[in-house]
């Protein structure tokens, strides 16, 4: 290995050059083939059969998710000026090429179900917006009447109506948000509008995001150098220590780009995460190399090159092999964004080492040796201070245990606490324009989440019998009555029970389920001969084996979810009773399922990342005892992470569930560097008190600098406009704290007591 760092040493330009090249490639494919993904369809696995069963039920029903444009005005909108710009509002929808003319719902385009001498007839509200009080009159007299509309499409204060495009994921894009804002805003005055809906949401996470990116990078780069400047004193180790993080990030987003992998809202964060981590390699080679300059001043920089490649290159290897360990097992995930974030941050780390033992010692090696104060007197104290502090820990060895017993305690009690949230709004500030617009709505109409629950027969006609209507109804008025997160439902029994009044003289008596098949059969007949037939086949398919049950919910998140699951589900009896099965569907159900892989994925990525990272440590040290003893302090630090998570009701998320494996994968590294050098100095010396004052002052001072770092670097986070992205830079911030501390504490008190580098050789 020696005479590979000779070689090494001696071609500092031609890696420079090299590392340059590949880097400005890299750089060309980020800049060129780089897009950002939000549709939560491409963030789940396609197979799963909780997808796969959605999926063929969007394409039965046409389930879409709906951009929501609310028109308000406080004078209330039976005016000729709002109900003009309601139609013109909706053609202007109709005519977009994202948009099918069928799939824009509003109270110029919606069906008014009315009985007549002859029948049943259908016809839209109105077709040319009426301008006198009498016809403005009427046309309000006919919304009141129909449960169908008053309350969906117009609010019970008749203040607010809205206008719903229902749009395909294949069409959504950047361009078209924009356009769908736009065309909102020319429509203001005196009217307020309103934008909402998942695709509005989703497009906003995936403008704001990028930007975020471009806004923490700069800020996380001048935090990385101050702390850097005040560790390393040197200006020199502080460049190559920071070009080196700055390359390994081109690296892994230019790979993610040539591989055609899209930028998701949790990848904006590897740069941050590996700006902050991947500075600890240098950290540690310039603190060794500044430490044998003060032991041996006048040394050359090819001697002190070579020592620090022969000291420190086989702790900086191992460390970054658990870091990168610790992100790969998010491959055990199926949630696609948390899976690419593992792989190509552990890439990152990867190549943070590769040039942190490469470019580092060519830059020294081309540039010179950093310039360092000799102060004899500053080693004493640092020397005398890690001897207080080893003496110290060692006299309170059983409290350090039992301390430590206790806050695992308090943090299982708390991970009891913790939960799963898949939302999209919550990533957003409470205050945030997109958060108000979807409260707006959700005051006023049913909500801007849907759950769709699937009946499904095995017999023709099924959904013609009263029996099983009537058993969809009350599942209905159960759910909508007794849940306030469910703002309304729309089913079949809907259009049957408006038919069933209006053909018995508007009566409210009759607003039920008609009593007899045939009577069903003939309603719904004369529906399709009078009425637009696609909008029947959105609830029911062309043989009525298949039921769509639509309930719109006041929240995204999975308690809401939950909650709505649970009332439909006390009615699984009825309809098994009645031979039909109850499947759920759409962006709702998906989003559930969602946060049951994420939930699935933390687990196994927790466990396994734990037995490698133990079998690690235990080749590497030759000891199954060590690698046990390295693992105490990070096991802590993940039960403390979830312990605060569960206190503090901070949500497991797609950012928060990469806690354990950045908890784990970043943690070790305290634990790698004190065991290798404490089993060093145990050869040495022989000494275990001797052993430990100079593992504290060698790798104690690094891991302190360490520590700064990398917590300085992660606060950054803390100026995410994502409350989640603040959340996670405030726990790992904690994670690297109590690491640290684990470390230093009671992980060198089971190396002291254990004896496990001082037995005697039989």
């Amino acid at each position: 290995m020696n005479r590979f760092f000779e070689k090494l040493i001696t071609k500092q330009w031609l890696i420079l050059a090299i590392v340059l090249i590949v880097t400005i490639l890299f750089f060309w494919q980020m800049k060129q083939n780089s897009r950002m993904e939000t549709d939560l369809d491409e963030y789940m696995p396609q197979d799963h059969p909780a997808f796969v069963y959605s999926n063929q039920a969007e394409d039965w029903f046409n389930i879409k998710d709906g951009v929501i444009i609310a028109i308000e005005n406080e004078q209330g909108i039976y005016n000729s000026g709002t109900l003009n710009k309601v139609k013109q509002l909706t053609k202007a929808l109709q005519k977009m090429e994202q948009v099918h003319k069928d799939d824009v719902t509003s109270l110029y385009s919606a069906d008014n179900i009315i009985g007549t001498e002859e029948g049943l007839d259908v016809k839209p509200f109105f077709d040319r917006v009426p301008d006198s009080d009498s016809s403005l009159s009427k046309l309000q007299q006919n919304v009141r009447n129909n449960e169908m509309v008053f309350g969906r499409l117009v609010s019970t204060d008749e203040k607010v109506t809205i206008v719903v495009a229902e749009i395909g994921d294949d069409v959504f894009s950047q361009e078209f948000y924009h356009e769908l804002l736009d065309l909102a805003k020319t429509y203001e005055g005196p009217e307020k509008l309103h934008v909402a809906g998942r695709p509005i949401v989703e497009g906003t996470m995936a403008y704001l995001g990028p930007r975020d990116m471009q806004r923490m990078v700069p800020i996380v780069i001048v935090v990385i150098i101050l702390v850097l400047l005040f560790v390393l004193r040197s200006v020199k180790s502080t460049i190559f220590t920071l070009l080196v993080v700055l390359i390994s990030t081109v690296w892994a987003f230019g790979l993610m780009a040539a591989v055609g992998i899209p930028i998701y809202a949790v990848s904006t964060m590897i740069p941050v995460m590996l700006i902050a981590i991947g500075v600890a390699d240098g950290i540690h080679l310039y603190s060794h190399l500044f430490l044998f300059m003060k032991s041996n001043p006048g040394v050359g920089k090819k001697e002190a090159v070579l020592d620090m490649l022969k000291e420190m290159w086989k702790p900086v290897v191992m460390t970054s092999v658990t870091t990168a360990v610790g992100f790969i097992s998010l491959l055990t995930s199926e949630v696609y964004p948390i899976k690419y974030f593992g792989v190509f941050t552990a890439f990152g780390v990867m190549m943070a080492m590769v040039f942190s033992l490469a470019l580092i010692p060519a830059g020294i090696m081309a540039f010179g040796l950093p310039k360092i104060k000799q102060d004899s007197k500053n080693i004493g104290e640092q020397g005398r201070a890690f001897t207080a502090f080893a003496l110290f820990i060692n006299r309170h060895k059983y409290a350090t245990i039992f301390v430590s017993i206790a806050i695992g305690a308090v943090s299982i009690f708390g991970m009891s606490k913790v939960w799963i949230n898949s939302s999209f709004l919550d990533k957003f500030e409470k205050d945030s324009d997109i958060v108000l617009t979807d409260k707006f709505i959700n005051k006023y109409f049913g909500g801007t989440s849907t759950l769709n629950v699937i009946l499904d027969s095995s017999e023709l006609d099924a959904f013609k019998e009263p029996a099983i209507l009537t058993a969809m109804d009350q599942m209905q008025q159960d759910v909508d009555g007794s849940l306030e997160v469910v703002g309304n439902s729309f089913a079949l029994t809907d259009y049957l029970k408006r038919m069933n009044k209006v053909m018995h003289a508007d009566s409210e008596k009759y607003n039920i389920i008609p009593d007899s098949k045939e009577l069903v059969a003939q309603y719904l007949l004369l529906y399709e001969m009078s009425g637009d037939p696609e909008n029947l086949w959105q609830v029911v398919d062309y043989n009525y084996q298949k039921a769509n049950v639509t309930f719109q919910l006041k929240s995204d998140n999975s308690k809401a979810l939950n909650s709505a699951l649970a009332a439909i589900d006390r009615h699984l009896g009825n309809f098994k009773n009645l031979g039909v099965k109850l499947n759920y569907a759409g962006s709702g159900y998906k989003g559930l399922v969602f946060s049951d892989l994420i939930l699935e994925g933390q687990i196994k990525s927790l466990i396994l990342s734990l037995i490698i990272v133990i079998a690690l440590l235990s080749f590497m040290f030759k000891k199954i005892t060590a690698g046990v003893i390295g693992a105490v302090p990070i096991t802590i630090t993940a039960f403390i992470s979830f312990g605060v998570m569960g206190l503090f009701n901070i949500p497991l998320s797609t950012t928060t569930a990469l806690l354990s494996s950045i908890a784990i994968g970043i943690g070790i590294d305290y634990g790698v560097h004190f065991i290798e050098r404490y089993k060093i100095y145990a050869q040495e010396t022989g000494d275990k008190n001797e052993t430990s004052r100079q593992t504290m002052h060698h790798s104690g001072r690094a891991i302190i600098f360490n520590a700064v770092v990398v917590i300085a670097g992660f606060l950054v986070l803390l100026f995410s406009v994502f409350p989640p992205n603040r959340a996670l830079g405030a726990l790992v911030s904690l994670n690297m704290f109590t690491s640290f501390l684990g470390t230093v504490t009671v992980m060198y008190v089971l190396l002291y007591m254990s004896n496990i580098y001082f037995k005697k050789k039989k």
